[in-house]
């Protein structure tokens, strides 16, 4: 039960935490969702620093990873807005939008995973 208490906070705080970036960066009048793309390519490299450093020193309590990966990262990144934000490219017919979004998602966000575990490896 302590667990799914600790992903419930933890999904939580990313969930707002991501719906604040949205209200932010996600105008209309640039056509480009900036917030999901931030809040996506920050929660790779947080999960990439969080997995990272209990790898690395072993100091992490299963608890705290839940927290802050499964719960925290889990939140806050979206598969669900971006898969949907990219199905409303292709509606428009905004085809290289479509294109240049899901790509750099993709890259950047595999990118900083790697770039997340390569921090806590070389500290």
């Amino acid at each position: 039960m302590k667990q799914l208490l600790l992903v419930f906070i933890g999904g939580g705080t990313g969930s707002i935490a991501r719906y604040l970036l949205s209200k932010v960066w996600n105008t209309s009048t640039t056509g480009i969702p900036y917030g999901t793309f931030t809040a996506n390519i920050l929660g790779s490299l947080i999960i990439g620093l969080v997995l990272g450093w209990a790898i690395k020193n072993n100091t992490l309590s299963s608890n705290t990873t839940l927290l802050l990966a499964t719960g925290f990262c889990g939140g806050f990144t979206t598969f669900s807005t971006f898969a949907y934000e990219n199905h409303n490219f292709i509606k428009s017919g905004d085809f290289m939008l479509f294109a240049i979004y899901a790509i750099a998602s993709f890259a950047v966000g595999i990118l900083a995973v790697f770039g997340g575990m390569w921090i806590v490896k070389t500290l």
